[in-house]
């Protein structure tokens, strides 16, 4: 974090994502009232199909081929073998989905077929701009591109959705998304056709061979809950998870940022053996993702409920113990992350997929059994089970190759902070009811306030970097933190 190119694009994009994140809350809120749970259920489950098929689409070339050109060497010829072998696995991910789609009732009911396969055909030019982009080092105009075309998705769905077109609305708005995040970023798309022979082809799978299949195990996590969920329970049961789970997500949106920042950085150092320079930055992005990660685990532990029951509907307060358990995964999450690219990006994949593979299969069966008996708290903690797997085995793997040391000081700040700022939420609750939005919105403000206070007070190194990043932009910093 330290690195004067890894704070700017990492600030930049934490920007972006502030934005998006912010904007898609309200979004769904509104999603939430006017289509209620059963129809949430129906877009989140096109969402987890189409995750897994574009998957398959994929084959894990795109993140090879991230890696390939990254390395400096003969761009042209790796991007366009990338683009042969994404468009052949199109054609068989659409194929596959086309003779198993009688087998699912939920696809044949709101004919989400014929809209998956747009959406596949379309996130083969997406994907394949995005790819070479990012590839080039340009994260931050891959993450200006994914920005707009977030925003634009959300926009559109929007609109739709208050025209009439309910969920079909929110599934044309994600077809938009991905096709504006290619069109966007097609200016620094310097590519140019190339010949590749069958070693540019062998050295992306080499990588990617790997890559898909931690991507499957990824995809998994994803998405196997809302699929189990879909079939053991009700579409609307998949509405109320997913809401909750989004809810969670604004624990994360740091370890995001940081992420798509590390992982060019990582693979080049990693190709030019400066293996120095890989750990310091990945133990300080873990530092910063908790920053956020802890408070709202905090938080959610005290007002999960009511947030859910004013923001989202009645309907949907009956996630909040899921939406409990998902919280604390999304602390866990920031360590997969964050080690799991210093793993993946160094060119480890295939220890990266001993330990999603290991957790993707607990997941599944845990999912099995937990789903039909507690329903979707089941899927909750299948999956933090089976994170935690996933963590303790990155974690074990990367050990053998670059020692990233937890900052045991700043992380001990964080969590003394976030504590401090739970004892007073919990006052709070004892002597005000939470009985309107308003009531339930001062806790969580003023927690905020007195969080950030305390730490930026007790840490001076985290209160000099967030200064530092604020101040970069031309954005004044209060002299009295």
């Amino acid at each position: 974090m330290r690195l004067p190119a890894i704070q700017r694009q990492s600030t930049l994009s934490l920007i972006f994502t502030l934005a998006i994140t912010g904007i898609g809350f309200l979004s769904t809120m509104l999603f939430s009232h006017v289509l209620g749970k059963d129809l949430m259920g129906v877009y989140y489950l096109f969402v987890a199909y189409f995750g897994i098929f574009n998957m398959i689409g994929d084959g894990g070339f795109g993140q090879a081929a991230v890696k390939r050109i990254s390395e400096g060497a003969e761009l042209n010829a790796y991007l366009t073998a990338y683009a042969c072998l994404r468009g052949i696995l199109t054609i068989v991910s659409t194929l596959i989905l086309i003779t198993i789609s009688p087998f699912f009732v939920d696809l044949k009911e709101y004919e989400l077929v014929f809209w998956i396969v747009i959406a596949l055909i379309f996130a083969f030019f997406g994907q394949t701009i995005t790819r070479g982009v990012m590839g080039l080092g340009h994260v931050g105009i891959y993450n200006v591109g994914f920005g707009l075309s977030e925003l634009a998705r959300i926009v559109i769905q929007i609109i739709t959705v208050l025209l009439g077109f309910t969920v079909y609305g929110l599934i044309g708005g994600y077809i938009v998304g991905i096709i504006l995040s290619g069109i966007l970023c097609i200016k620094y798309f310097t590519f140019r056709p190339a010949k590749f022979g069958f070693r540019h082809v062998k050295s992306l799978f080499v990588y990617g061979f790997w890559i898909f299949l931690i991507s499957t195990g990824s995809t998994v996590f994803a998405y196997a809950d809302t699929i189990f969920i879909g079939y053991f329970l009700t579409n609307g049961d998949v509405g109320i998870y997913r809401v909750a789970f989004q809810f969670t997500t604004a624990a994360t949106f740091i370890t995001t940022a940081i992420y798509s920042t590390l992982t060019p950085k990582i693979s080049n150092w990693s190709a030019n053996n400066q293996w120095e320079k890989i750990a310091p930055p990945v133990s300080r992005g873990i530092t910063f993702s908790l920053i956020l990660a802890v408070p709202v685990f905090t938080g959610g532990l005290l007002l999960a409920d009511k947030l859910l029951y004013y923001f989202y509907g009645a309907d949907f307060a009956a996630g909040a113990a899921a939406c409990t358990i998902l919280l604390l995964v999304q602390i866990i999450s920031v360590f997969i992350t964050l080690l799991g690219v210093a793993l993946t990006a160094s060119d480890h994949a295939r220890q990266s997929f001993y330990a999603t593979a290991t957790a993707a299969v607990i997941n599944i069966i845990l999912n099995c059994l937990l789903i039909p008996i507690l329903g979707i708290n089941g899927a909750a903690v299948a999956t933090l089970i089976s994170y935690s797997i996933n963590a303790v085995l990155i974690a074990h793997f990367l050990k053998r190759y670059i020692t990233v040391k937890i900052e045991k000081r700043p992380i001990f700040h964080i969590v003394l902070s976030a504590a401090v700022m739970g004892i007073f939420v919990f006052i709070y609750k004892q002597f005000v009811p939470l009985d309107n939005v308003i009531l339930t919105l001062i806790p969580v403000v003023i927690g905020a306030g007195i969080y950030f206070f305390l730490l930026f007070k007790i840490d001076r190194g985290i209160r000099d970097e967030i200064a530092g990043m604020v101040t970069t932009f031309g954005l004044p910093w209060p002299k009295w933190l």
